[in-house]
């Protein structure tokens, strides 16, 4: 089932293969995305769909150094090279828009001014690290830091950060993208409200489990009304506890998340697994239990390989799936898992920041024939 088409929407899929967001850090200055952005994307284009790599909607939203945006025309007309070298190669790609809300650092924010979040506050025992600073794109992004303590966005500043997730939307459409993606997992800012543990919140926001959802549905709301259901995907990460963001009834809450984005007809829900050793493995019983919930397209991310990933989408709870890290170093993905070639290894110190080397130099499997040769 992995190599035959899926119709997604308006899109037509010619297989079930996505290639899920990957921070790379090699934007250019201004967080413009660059042509060498364009050619590795390019090169993957046999995915039936591409995400991008996480894509901030403001300045406030940044987290991590040379990551992209998409607030400025430059940064608009950046991503149009990008989608463009997408398309003449056959390919799909929708945006993920991100807020990474507390995840950042005075020195990523704008006037140094202190990241924003739900909570000012972590419940007691949760800790957050990031690694959000770097030296420039030639040098990668640096030592593990401890957070910068955030505040907590007020009632009235809400508005303006949904618009920010709208603005970005259209702005992608712009782009050229075929849609977008709004990121609420990872710990970012929409995860942050989500989770009972990250928010502690007494007002519309905080909570019960339908103020804590309140801001997830906002966001998306105004999406939809700007670009269309049929264009906006959201991932979810409903048991990790990436970043602090922690909950105390996860499967509860994100069944209720489920029900949220049924109701506003998104194209797909995105969840992604965790994909560490010895982590905790989503139990089949929840993913059937999202199945009855949401009737679109379920795509499932987490060290999926191509028996897990047939076995998926056979028990019928998974209609894509996401192969994050082997994209990295297998351009060609889709014809190597279908041919059963051996997949190349990617170099870890070159995943994030730096120029081409570990990004678009990486053979196809003709081109690796030809070197063995």
């Amino acid at each position: 089932m992995l190599f035959t088409p899926y119709r997604m929407g308006a899109l037509e899929l010619p297989n079930r293969i996505v290639m899920p967001p990957m921070t790379r850090s090699r934007a250019a200055a201004g967080n413009v995305a660059t042509p060498l952005m364009a050619r590795y994307y390019a090169q993957r284009a046999s995915a039936g769909l591409i995400v991008s790599e996480g894509t901030q909607i403001s300045p406030q939203g940044q987290g991590y150094a040379w990551t992209p945006g998409i607030h400025s025309q430059a940064q608009i007309a950046g991503w149009h090279g990008v989608t463009n070298a997408v398309h003449a190669a056959g390919g799909r790609m929708f945006a993920q828009l991100w807020h990474v809300g507390r995840i950042s650092h005075v020195a990523l924010q704008p006037g140094g001014a202190a990241p924003v979040s739900s909570s000012a506050l972590l419940a007691e025992g949760v800790k957050v690290f990031v690694d959000p600073l770097g030296a420039g794109p030639e040098q990668g992004v640096g030592e593990m830091v401890q957070h910068s303590l955030p505040r907590a966005l007020d009632v009235d500043e809400i508005p303006a950060v949904v618009a920010d997730y709208a603005r970005a939307a259209r702005n992608a459409m712009e782009a050229g993208f075929d849609g977008v993606e709004l990121h609420g997992a990872n710990g970012y800012l929409i995860n942050q409200f989500i989770d009972s543990r990250a928010n502690l919140r007494t007002d519309a926001y905080g909570g019960s489990l339908q103020n804590r959802l309140r801001f997830l549905r906002e966001v998306v709301e105004a999406v939809v009304a700007e670009i269309g259901a049929g264009r906006v995907g959201v991932r979810l990460a409903p048991l990790t506890t990436l970043q602090g963001a922690v909950d105390d009834t996860p499967q509860a809450t994100y069944l209720a998340a489920a029900q949220v984005l049924e109701r506003l007809g998104v194209a797909y829900l995105h969840i992604a697994e965790a994909d560490w050793e010895d982590a905790p493995e989503m139990p089949v019983a929840f993913k059937q239990a999202l199945r009855m919930i949401y009737s679109g397209t379920l795509i499932y991310a987490g060290k999926y390989d191509l028996a897990r990933a047939e076995e998926a989408l056979g028990a019928g709870w998974a209609d894509l799936i996401g192969f994050g890290r082997p994209f990295i170093a297998n351009p060609d993905l889709p014809a190597r898992l279908q041919h059963g070639v051996a997949l190349s290894a990617a170099d870890g110190t070159t995943f994030f920041g730096g120029g081409a080397k570990g990004l678009v130099d990486y053979p196809r499997i003709g081109e690796a024939l030809s070197a063995v040769v």
